[in-house]
């Protein structure tokens, strides 16, 4: 028997033993990742696939969604989505996906990948190898047509700051973004910012603080749609949740009958992509007004869309 003495020095041998078995196993995984990574080859053959056969409103989601690398030799017409709770996403712009895969790369959990994204995707035709690479192609039954987006009207829009009383002071467009009187960052104009690890194209609405609103009042927004405000926080700074910050309020309106049409309240330290819809009646084209408020506005940076969303198609397999 080993004398209790004996067991401290045999400690450094024990701990040796530990590190050389991490490095040789480390080593093993180096040498065996080259050959489940693509080459540049696999690229180029895919993307000439997608030249080939992509249509206009098509989308690629990455599998994993970390595979970044993809993005460098893909079609730029051709949107690509890939970031952390992407498979989930509804991509409901697009009708149809492209599934870009690299099932053999170590953690890429195919079978958690398929969970969450198969649900009303239907697959059109099998998948198709190039290399390393697996591209399949999908019917999205999430598709919905968007037939008013505000970040894509945001040119034509009114954009003011409004008091309580009413009281209006514009902020006069400059042909890139309405520019608001006061701070800088009080403006409005689409830009690509990450909500919760999620990059969005969104409209730049500041809260400008107090009880003052920022709003952009929108004309033609189309009736008998579904009315979807989608934003959130920017970066790191919806996380915060110190006492001095405040609620961040977000919503829409009817501009001729100040009817509340949809409200969101995002409180400090809740994180992610905000979302409220409606059904508006069949009609005449309403006049909106987006707006946004925070009684305090330090680290409220808010990114937000307005959607008014037609019935989703059957999308035709003709030409696939």
């Amino acid at each position: 028997m080993r004398s209790p003495r004996s067991i401290p020095r045999a400690l450094p041998l024990v701990e040796l033993g530990g590190l050389l078995l991490v490095a040789l196993v480390c080593l093993v995984f180096q040498l065996r990742l080259p050959g489940r990574l693509p080459s540049e080859a696999d690229y180029r053959t895919v993307a000439d696939w997608l030249r080939a056969e992509a249509r206009p409103g098509d989308a690629v989601l990455l599998f994993p969604w970390w595979s970044e690398k993809a993005r460098l030799h893909l079609p730029p017409e051709l949107p690509v989505y890939g970031y952390l709770g992407s498979d989930k996403d509804d991509l409901s712009a697009h009708p149809r996906v492209w599934v870009l895969g690299q099932p053999e790369l170590p953690r890429a959990d195919e079978s958690g990948f398929r969970a969450a994204f198969l649900s009303r995707r239907t697959a059109v035709g099998a998948p198709r190898r190039a290399g390393n690479l697996e591209l399949t192609l999908y019917e999205n039954g999430r598709y919905r047509p968007r037939r008013f987006v505000a970040s894509e009207a945001y040119a034509k829009a009114r954009v003011y700051l409004e008091s309580p009383d009413g009281t209006r002071r514009d902020c006069p467009f400059d042909g890139r973004v309405h520019r608001c009187p006061g701070p800088p960052h009080l403006y409005v104009a689409p830009e690509w910012h990450e909500i919760h690890s999620e990059p969005r194209h969104c409209l730049w609405m500041h809260a400008p603080g107090g009880k003052q609103r920022l709003v952009a009042e929108f004309d033609g927004v189309p009736a008998g749609t579904e009315l979807r405000l989608e934003g959130g926080i920017i970066f790191e700074y919806a996380s915060h949740h110190e006492p001095r910050l405040s609620t961040t309020y977000y919503g829409v309106e009817d501009a001729a009958t100040r009817e509340p049409l949809l409200e969101i309240a995002q409180p400090p330290g809740l994180e992610g992509v905000q979302k409220a819809s409606r059904a508006l009646p069949r009609g005449e084209p309403r006049t909106v007004k987006v707006w946004v408020r925070a009684d305090n506005p330090d680290r409220r940076q808010v990114c937000l869309d307005l959607f008014a969303l037609g019935d989703g198609a059957v999308v035709s397999r003709e030409g696939t």
